[in-house]
């Protein structure tokens, strides 16, 4: 189990569970072994962004690499943000869901010692989430034990597929056993889109594309039944999971006259209850909403610190959904920690 104590007196600290960490170093390592992958990657990238997009995010990312990279300057920000603390996880394009079994074996084993060894800079105030190769879901296991066990993280991210993978896929059944067997958090964050050129000019690659993504992940693990066969499993989905818990309505008529959507127990809405859904979604209507359809226990305070599309000041707001003010003290502190302490540790 794992205790997290209250910063002081009576108050809970604030936990934000969306924020990242980015690992130049892993990353020029990974170029170095597979500099062609590693090129037709940032085609890839290109074709999906569009060149005007990726300027505005390599200059955005680069006046940002203190907060992305030195923990002193993270927790500077956490004061200032008025966050006690932060779940860490790596930035998503260091997923590398192309890579192959034996590199994408070694970007997982040496991400999880990065993330680990970053935190343990902060323990007081800093959570680890580290990686699995989603793309070879024949070691998902072996680094899930390594990120949870091996190196003490609260469990690990992933993105809404990988290659052919999607989260209906049967082999992933192992992964989801075991997640729920150790009480670990799964962190749910996209990285791209597969609209692909449709997206590629006015940033609709992060806008539509990060709730698309969501929702269409989202939909694959309700549908085919992962939530019934492994109810203990703790999902938290980054940007309020997208555009699903806002057209739920649609899934729900979907499992009720087609046969082909009648392969989860319940109507798919039931199983919004069933996740936990972070606050990056720009809307103080939005985190009303999703109150409203997965409850106050299911929404947790989220920022994707320290990217420009993150919530500058998180911590207000929630505050300015104008939620009754014992939902609000649960999504800015109780929800996160109560997600920890059923965890198995290392």
């Amino acid at each position: 189990m794992t205790e997290l104590p209250s910063v002081s007196g009576d108050r809970l600290p604030v936990v934000d569970v969306h924020a990242h960490l980015l690992l130049p170093a892993l990353h020029a390592e990974v170029e170095r072994r597979a500099p062609e992958d590693v090129a037709a990657a940032a085609d890839l990238e290109r074709r999906r962004n569009g060149v005007e997009s990726l300027q505005a995010s390599g200059a955005m990312i680069g006046a940002r690499i203190p907060k992305l990279t030195d923990v002193h300057a993270r927790l500077a920000a956490m004061d200032e943000q008025g966050v006690d603390r932060q779940w860490v996880s790596v930035s998503p394009n260091h997923f590398y869901p192309w890579a192959n079994e034996g590199l994408s074996g070694w970007v997982a084993g040496e991400t999880n010692r990065l993330i680990a060894e970053h935190v343990a800079q902060a323990p007081e105030r800093l959570i680890g989430l580290g990686v699995v190769p989603l793309q070879h879901p024949a070691h998902l296991v072996e680094y899930l034990d390594d990120a949870v066990l091996g190196r003490g993280l609260a469990g690990v991210e992933i993105s809404s597929f990988a290659g052919d993978v999607e989260l209906s896929d049967e082999r992933l059944e192992p992964f989801w056993a075991r997640a729920a067997e150790l009480g670990c958090v799964i962190f749910l964050h996209p990285f791209g889109c597969s609209l692909d050129e449709r997206l590629d000019r006015f940033y609709l690659s992060n806008t539509v594309g990060q709730p698309t993504e969501n929702a269409v992940a989202l939909s694959h693990l309700i549908f085919a039944g992962v939530l019934d066969r492994h109810p203990g499993l703790k999902v938290v989905v980054a940007h309020g999971g997208g555009y699903l818990p806002f057209a739920i309505g649609r899934s729900d008529r979907a499992w009720r006259v087609r046969p082909e959507a009648r392969r989860c127990a319940h109507e798919p809405s039931s199983y919004l209850k069933k996740l936990w859904f972070d606050t990056v979604v720009h809307d103080p209507i939005a985190v009303r909403h999703l109150v409203e359809v997965a409850g106050g226990s299911r929404v947790v305070l989220g920022s994707d610190f320290p990217f420009d599309m993150g919530l500058d000041d998180p911590v207000a707001f929630v505050r300015s959904a104008g939620l009754p003010v014992e939902i609000t003290d649960r999504i800015l502190a109780g929800n996160a920690d109560e997600l920890l302490r059923t965890k198995v540790s290392a």
